[in-house]
């Protein structure tokens, strides 16, 4: 199991081209990648996305991209004629229409925002491209040996609550069947209470501690509580299952409710509270997992 959380970093270092990738992950339901890219790398985006694909199934992921070029290369410069011609023109119209001296210059035009241009020396696409692709992989695989790390910290830390849990439902399951004995006896206090010396009809009380019994009945409950258990840990050593764990706690959460609610014990209610508590903590810790 994988946590969504980590940071990875790698540098490319060649021919005085220099090329870094960062990524950093945090928890997300499924895979949300935003990449920043110098201009001169955009057409490597998808080359990037694809690494992290790779090896990521969950969370959000920031990459952000540098790059140098330290070759010693003649200055070009491009030039928009295009551009320049409007400029031109729209020179000579406003000279025309107010009757002013079209004094535009070729220095004047040069200056004019996008009309001379820088023209990029970059190196061969091909070998931009595995650079780009070869910094990628190394920064995911650091980012994912992170989140290895971090992912069985989370595992172990979950494992030790699920003990807990385990035994808070084994202290329900041995205090339920004493619920319907204690229910009786009090209940035929009480009646006696009331009545005095008049005999009880243990017809109408067995009636009444059964209806009593089946009311409050959590075997089931406690039943697929065990089962919940097992599951999860079945789950855990199954890469990538973050999800189908935050339904199963889901679940746990679900019959942790219903117990609370039929047993009708306060002993009960107060182990069932508790095992909301530890639920919910492992909920938390839940939705880091890949």
């Amino acid at each position: 199991m994988k946590s969504m959380t980590g940071y990875g970093r790698a540098e490319y270092k060649e021919n005085q081209i220099e090329i870094s990738v960062e990524i950093r992950s945090v928890n997300n339901r499924n895979l949300d990648l935003n990449a920043k890219l110098p201009r001169a790398l955009f057409a490597y985006e998808d080359v990037i996305r694809k690494c992290v694909q790779e090896k990521l199934r969950r969370g959000r992921v920031d990459v952000f991209v540098s790059f140098k070029d330290g070759r010693e290369k003649a200055a070009a410069l491009g030039v928009n004629f295009a551009l320049a011609e409007n400029y031109v023109s729209a020179a000579k119209a406003l000279s025309e229409r107010f009757g002013l001296e079209n004094d535009y210059t070729v220095s004047a035009l040069m200056r004019a925002q996008g009309v001379v241009e820088d023209e990029e020396d970059l190196p061969e696409e091909s070998e931009l491209a595995a650079a780009v692709r070869e910094t990628a992989e190394k920064a995911v695989a650091a980012l994912d040996e992170m989140r290895a790390a971090e992912g069985e910290k989370l595992v172990q830390d979950m494992k030790a609550r699920m003990e807990t849990v385990r035994s808070i439902v084994e202290k329900i399951a041995e205090r339920a069947p004493l619920v319907k004995e204690d229910y009786a006896k009090k209940l035929k206090e009480r009646i006696k209470e009331a009545l005095g010396d008049v005999a009880v009809d243990e017809t109408r009380l067995l009636n009444e501690v059964a209806f009593f019994a089946d009311k409050s009945n959590i075997d089931e409950e406690i039943t697929r509580l065990f089962s919940h258990i097992a599951q999860f840990g079945r789950l855990l050593q199954k890469e990538g299952s973050g999800k189908q764990i935050d339904f199963l706690i889901q679940e746990f959460n679900r019959e942790a409710n219903t117990i609370c609610s039929k047993a009708n014990d306060l002993a009960i209610t107060d182990s069932g509270l508790l095992l909301k508590g530890e639920i919910e903590k492992i909920r938390e810790q839940v939705q880091n997992l890949e």
